[in-house]
């Protein structure tokens, strides 16, 4: 499964679950989503901007993405620590690629990125960005019912 399936298939989970109040979100989870959500999209950018950099630089900021997701991870618990293991396990490949050839020597098991896998994983990061603007912003009012919850009858 690529990191787009795995990250759509989470947000689907965390929407799913926001939706049916098995996830209640704190203010604490709002915040720290929002945060999360800035961090990423100071990191990575929309596509055309995003290719037009030397592969490095787009490996560097991919790694940046790590950072800005165990971090919030090392600062919660529960369902949002459990949905920002799951983010990272989704870009779990990024940590061995390289984007310098070895002339010499071993690669310490890294690999070359392809052009495929740069975008690949950029578009995860942005449909993770989506997925923690969306937890940041949704409220669920407590007394409504999803309109598939509802009792028919006058």
């Amino acid at each position: 499964m690529d990191m787009r399936r795995i990250v759509a298939v989470l947000a689907e989970e965390a929407e799913q679950q926001i939706q049916d109040q098995v996830w209640k979100l704190e203010p604490g989870d709002r915040a720290l989503a929002l945060e999360a959500e800035t961090g990423l999209r100071d990191v990575i950018r929309p596509a055309d901007t995003q290719e037009a950099l030397p592969r490095i630089d787009r490996l560097a900021h991919l790694r940046e993405t790590l950072a800005v997701l165990a971090i919030a991870l090392a600062r919660t618990h529960g369902r949002m620590a459990w949905f920002l293991s799951g983010a990272l396990h989704a870009l779990e490949p990024v940590p061995r690629w390289r984007a310098l050839p070895a002339d010499q020597g071993g690669t310490f098991g890294t690999v070359l990125v392809t052009p495929e896998e740069y975008i690949e994983a950029e578009d995860a990061v942005r449909r993770l960005q989506d997925a923690l603007a969306q937890i940041a912003t949704t409220t669920v009012d407590p007394g409504s019912a999803r309109p598939d919850q509802q009792t028919g009858g006058a």
